[in-house]
């Protein structure tokens, strides 16, 4: 008995200890265990830091917003850099455009009133569906995209009037002048630069207005001819910021045109239409020659004219011959003075994707480069078969627009041309440096914001990824073959 006892009581107190040890786990399992939970790194957010606009040659994409992000960074790639550098500041920019021809005014003046406002706004305004053209050419007179030529002081064969008093702007005050008045109205400090393309014929040696030359002995008459239409404009509420004393002086097959030699023109400036502006206290710029860059020594000859030289603010050129590059070999002759690029065509006969990457190489991209404080594409506005033009005249011009009814109108390649700059470049904006290499045509600038603009063209056969650089700094973007890429930031 004893010992079945002494086994009972070592029973009860092993069970003791096992409950209690089994009741103190179970307690123990009732905590829950600390966990910390896994390191999670917040998500990377990229800001839109570049506003990024767009046209293909294709015309899939018409100067169009692009939605992507766009946000500078440093991650490391091998792509081709644009590099940006606002530190680096070359011209000041007067502007881009067009030339406002009478048959430009004829064909919008159609448009119904509320029609014709609508592209006023858009062409000219400073909102978001304008396109902020800032500078504008318009003829003295008429030019060859006029339904007929004429001049200010048109006389019967064998008259002359040395005393102007015939002078009348009526020819152009219901079609350029009545237009002026609207675009100034929402745009009062557009750039106006004026040129003829003849003189009246009492005036030339050939009773024609194709060709011929400027008597000497009308050559003051003909420069307070100038005076007299910059103060009857201004009496119109149209100020001219500059004139060129004749239109493609070496090219006297056009209707209208008048021959001007560089010695001519050098003795027309500085022995009577410059002393005829300070006579007269107007502070309108003299720009020389406006004709081909395959002739840089003729402006250069006017410049190099020491009694011509003070009365001249620059030259201007166009570029149906020669290379852009004429504008640096005219500026670095005479750093002092401006070089200005007024006139390029689209044919009628172009080819929108040649064309757009053709003249967005040279006319903006190239002027820019070589100093240009503008860049003009040629005609503004024309019908549906290219008209008006005079007999004679230019019957292949395209304009930016096609006007095709009252309440109608298409946007040609020249709008697209000039818009990727117009539109984020206004006046007084200053070019800065990019490098350019390869395909990828560029040109930078500081806006007076402080906004930079970067115009970009792919020149090659394929498709371009590269960055855009800025204070060390980049986006990653890429541009298919001939399209064109207007980048702007802060």
């Amino acid at each position: 008995m004893k010992l079945n006892f002494k086994n009972t009581i070592k029973i009860l107190f092993f069970s003791i200890a096992v409950f209690s040890q089994v009741k103190c786990s179970s307690s123990n399992d009732a905590v829950d265990p600390v966990v910390n939970p896994p390191v999670v790194n917040p998500p990377v957010v990229v800001t839109n830091d570049v506003d990024f606009w767009l046209t293909k040659g294709d015309q899939s994409v018409l100067l169009a917003k692009q939605t992507g992000t766009l946000g500078f960074g440093t991650v490391v790639n091998t792509y081709t850099n644009i590099e940006v550098n606002a530190s680096q500041k070359y011209q000041t920019i007067d502007g881009f455009g067009y030339t406002l021809t009478g048959g430009s005014a004829d064909v919008i003046n159609q448009l119904t009133a509320a029609k014709k406002s609508a592209l006023l706004q858009e062409l000219f305004g400073s909102g978001a569906n304008s396109i902020g053209i800032s500078y504008l050419r318009i003829s003295i007179g008429a030019s060859d995209l006029n339904a007929a030529p004429f001049t200010y002081d048109d006389l019967a064969a064998g008259e002359t009037d040395l005393t102007l008093a015939k002078f009348s702007l009526d020819k152009d005050k219901a079609g350029v002048i009545a237009l002026l008045k609207e675009i100034l109205a929402i745009n009062p400090k557009i750039l106006i630069l004026a040129t003829p393309w003849s003189a009246p014929l009492w005036m030339k040696d050939k009773d024609s207005f194709i060709g011929g030359k400027l008597q000497t002995q009308y050559y003051d008459v003909y420069a307070k001819y100038f005076v007299k239409y910059i103060q009857q404009m201004k009496a119109e509420g149209i100020t001219i910021d500059a004139i060129t004393p004749q239109n493609e002086p070496l090219h006297d097959g056009n209707n209208p045109s008048m021959y001007m030699s560089a010695a001519e023109q050098a003795n027309f400036i500085k022995n009577n239409l410059g002393p005829a502006f300070k006579a007269a206290n107007l502070s309108v710029k003299i720009i020389a020659y406006d004709h081909n860059c395959d002739n840089p020594n003729y402006p250069k000859a006017i410049l190099a004219d020491a009694d011509a030289f003070p009365f001249v603010d620059g030259s201007a050129f166009h570029l149906y011959a020669g290379d852009i590059s004429a504008l640096t070999n005219v500026y670095n002759s005479y750093p002092a003075k401006n070089v200005y690029f007024t006139e390029q065509w689209t044919s009628s006969a172009g080819d929108f994707a040649g064309d757009l990457k053709w003249h967005v190489r040279n006319v903006i991209v190239g002027s820019m480069r070589n100093y240009s404080k503008n860049a003009l594409e040629w005609n503004l506005a024309n019908d549906g078969s290219f008209q008006p033009h005079t007999n004679g005249g230019c019957s292949m011009c395209k304009g930016a627009l096609t006007v095709t009814s009252t309440e109608n109108f298409q946007r040609n390649v020249a709008y697209y041309i000039i818009a990727h700059a117009s539109k984020f470049v206004p006046a007084g904006s200053i070019r800065i440096a990019s490098t350019s290499s390869g395909s990828l045509q560029n040109v930078a600038f500081i806006t007076p914001s402080g906004s930079k603009v970067l115009v970009v063209v792919n020149d090659s056969s394929g498709s371009e990824i590269f960055n855009v650089k800025f204070n060390d700094k980049w986006i990653t973007t890429s541009l298919e073959a001939g399209s064109v890429g207007t980048y702007t930031w802060k």
